[in-house]
């Protein structure tokens, strides 16, 4: 009972239902005001009322999201104050600065135009109208590079000083946090993925309507969009995280031995990768394994006989330095979550190239289950997403900010299992229901369908259509 009842392990469960949670929202969001952006770009370039309608129709998709992410979001800096003050305490001065700009600059810039943009329509200049919405997309990206700025901190910390008097860390150089190698290599990888699950989004939405035959005319494009859509930002996805993988290596190399289990250094065609592993269950030995000779070393060094150091011989190294202790995450959580977050990309990226053979031409296939395939692939890029921010925690393990704070050391040394108990309980139960209320609002906004839009008048151009996107 006292196992159950551990503030660690109730503060560790609650912080990644939370940002789990959370993290739902925030790669459409990404992903929506950006494709929005360009439908509403296409349509003020060729004034055809298609495009109109399928900007309409993703816009109020996107904003249903958005709300939904703010709602959410808000938790997550309470949960820090709540059970993990002495956290908050030794990097208060380090990401004060990340989290104030995402805060002033970002996030209300993207709030504030998000607002001209729904009460703008027939109010405001059509290119002006259509800058509202490039500013918001361009603000939901600026505030994603801050959080991600403040995260790679944590992976890899840089920038301040260790106060050993008041057991802090302080800042002394707020442009070498900004410019973090880990920030700079996760940045560009998490937007891509971020546009792999928004294109999966449109693949689902084109995909059930045209299974019923209904609105063609909008569908069709956005189908075609959202499928040529998913293989550029897939092929963009696995370029940026082969280049995170570099940076993870060097500041992390425990993090690639343990996605890989790699308990003794290897180099060359020893350095190989495998596709799928079998073990005894402490881990520490394997069964059964299929293997690619030279992958691990192509992939953590760009060599063919590179060597990927070993978690024995790393665990010896990081007793030598911070003395004796367990320097290892749990190998299966970030072995499986590894490969789950590149198997779930991978297998969308083909959903749609197949799509793409499928209704090349202008075909729609007849068959009924390849449109349930597209329906219902939708989970598989935004589960990628999911175990990949896990395999991103994980791996730091046992550290919160690697080198420098256990995430043991970082709970609220004065916040009871029964305290976490209660709030843990309370956020699922809410969070639940703001899931229920979610999916059936994007649900009930996708079969509603694109808003039916009169042509434009022909003296004036000008379209007839509601004052918001609502």
């Amino acid at each position: 009972m006292n196992d159950l009842l551990d503030p660690l392990l109730l503060a560790r469960w609650q912080f990644g239902l939370t940002t789990v949670y959370h993290f739902l929202f925030v790669p459409l969001t990404i992903g929506l005001a950006t494709t929005t952006a360009i439908f509403q770009t296409a349509w003020v370039r060729t004034a055809k009322v298609e495009y109109l309608r399928i900007t309409r129709f993703f816009g109020s998709i996107f904003l249903i999201n958005f709300a939904m992410g703010v709602v959410t979001g808000i938790v997550q800096e309470f949960q820090f104050g709540m059970n993990w003050s002495e956290y908050s305490r030794f990097v208060g001065d380090i990401f004060g600065a990340p989290l104030a700009l995402e805060g002033l600059l970002a996030f209300f810039l993207e709030a504030t135009f998000i607002g001209l943009w729904i009460f703008g329509w027939n109010r405001l200049p059509q290119k002006l109208h259509l800058a509202t919405i490039w500013v918001t997309a361009v603000g939901s990206i600026v505030s994603a590079y801050f959080i991600i700025a403040a995260n790679a901190w944590m992976q890899n910390p840089v920038g301040f000083e260790l106060n050993a008097e008041r057991g802090r860390a302080e800042l002394v150089d707020i442009w070498a946090v900004l410019t973090n190698p880990v920030a700079l290599a996760a940045f560009p990888h998490t937007i891509a993925a971020a546009f792999m699950v928004s294109s999966g989004l449109i693949i689902t939405a084109a995909a059930w309507h045209l299974s019923r035959n209904q609105h063609l005319d909008t569908m069709r494009p956005a189908l075609k969009f959202g499928l040529w859509a998913m293989i550029v930002s897939g092929a963009l996805t696995t370029f940026f995280g082969d280049q995170l993988s570099l940076a993870m290596v060097a500041t992390q190399p425990m993090k690639m031995a343990a996605a890989e289990a790699t308990y003794d250094t290897v180099c060359g065609a020893d350095a190989s990768f495998s596709i799928f592993t079998l073990g005894t269950p402490d881990g520490t030995n394997e069964l059964f394994s299929i293997r690619v000779p030279y992958l691990l070393s192509l992939l953590s060094t760009h060599s063919l006989d590179g060597c990927v150091e070993g978690i024995n011989d790393l665990q010896a190294q990081y007793t030598e330095l911070w003395g004796p202790g367990d320097y290892t995450p749990i190998i299966w959580v970030t072995y499986w979550a590894f490969r789950w977050m590149i198997g779930l990309g991978m297998a969308h990226v083909l959903v749609a190239v197949v799509g793409l053979w499928l209704t090349r031409k202008g075909r729609m296939p007849k068959q009924k289950w390849v449109w349930k395939v597209a329906i219902w692939s939708f989970p598989l890029s935004l589960g990628a997403m999911i175990v990949g921010w896990v395999f991103t925690e994980m791996g730091r393990q046992p550290w919160i900010v690697f080198s420098q704070m256990f995430t043991e050391s970082a709970v609220s040394p004065n916040v009871t299992g029964l305290d976490v108990l209660i709030s843990l309980t309370a956020f699922t139960l809410i969070y639940g229901i703001l899931a229920v209320v979610e999916v059936r609002l994007i649900i009930r906004a996708v079969k509603k369908g694109p808003p039916e839009i009169g042509a434009p008048d022909p003296e004036t151009g000008r379209v007839e259509q509601p004052s918001t996107v609502y």
